[in-house]
């Protein structure tokens, strides 16, 4: 079975498939929700790949944040309604990230998201008079996305954050995260929750490689003896790790494509697992 790039034909694009709503990402929303509405510290940790951020970005709607931070200014661009509900902010440090640049840019961000929820409420507010996000606390709660970057001092920068401003926060990392989070008393000792995020489980598999199956122009049948067998191996190959999952159905489509068949085999994902690099 062929697995090398048909020149002829261009390369193939792997599959755009939508976000799926999993087990794992209504735990998170409920995780995020309480951390929210009670306003504590919030810890999330789990093995990279399972989906941890990408739920943040779909709770915090961060395609919308990006759409409407570049076109505030330029265009008066009003505050998208997913924004007035999630009230998230979703940050995520560079390696170097210093505490200086971490205030900065959460405060920064924070303000503005909360600047425009008041003039969205109040168009006759006017902020000359008087602006600090304590006079207007419209932003709730903070996501910090792979916050095992920042060291001491970032992390001492966030808790005082949290204590001036009473927004939640949640900081998201890998595992073993939220126990070296115990060697900083203060910090620790104001976190409410602890979350962990697992990899997908059957009962979100089959609806994620139905999607894919469908992306390919496929009928999924998982009765069908090749099918099951192909899923069988999917699931022995990824062990439930959505970007795993990802990565390999994208090289799946590349070899039907290249081979010009038209059905899933686990012969198919085996070859499709030999172009990939995947660790322990």
């Amino acid at each position: 079975m062929s697995t090398a790039t048909d020149e002829t034909s261009g390369p193939t694009q792997r599959p755009e498939t939508p976000f799926m709503i999993t087990k794992q990402h209504r735990r998170f929303v409920e995780f995020a929700d309480t951390v929210r509405r009670n306003r504590y510290i919030g810890a999330c940790y789990g093995a990279p790949g399972i989906g941890k951020t990408l739920s943040a970005k779909t709770y915090a709607s961060s395609d919308d944040w990006e759409w409407w931070n570049a076109a505030r200014h330029t265009r008066g661009a009003p505050v998208p309604e997913s924004l007035l509900v999630s009230r998230t902010v979703l940050f995520t440090p560079h390696v170097i990230t210093t505490p200086r640049q971490l205030e900065r840019e959460i405060i920064l961000r924070c303000s503005r998201l909360s600047h425009d929820i008041q003039r969205h409420l109040r168009p006759d507010w006017d902020p000359e008079f008087s602006w600090d996000m304590r006079d207007s606390p419209h932003t709730e709660l903070l996501i910090v996305d792979e916050a095992e970057r920042l060291k001491t001092q970032g992390l001492e920068q966030l808790r005082d954050f949290f204590d001036r401003t009473q927004i939640g926060v949640i900081l998201i990392g890998m595992p073993g995260f939220e126990k070296q989070l115990a060697r900083y008393p203060q910090l620790y000792s104001r976190i409410g929750f602890a979350h962990q995020y697992r990899p997908l489980d059957a009962s979100d598999l089959m609806p994620v490689l139905a999607s894919y199956w469908r992306a390919m122009g496929l009928e999924f049948d998982p009765v069908t003896p090749n099918t099951n067998v192909a899923i069988t191996t999917i699931v022995r190959i990824t062990t439930g790790n959505f970007r795993l999952i990802e990565r390999l159905m994208g090289q799946v489509s590349r070899i039907l494509d290249i081979n010009h068949l038209s059905e899933v085999t686990a012969e198919v994902i085996e070859a499709a697992r030999e172009t990939l690099v995947i660790g322990t």
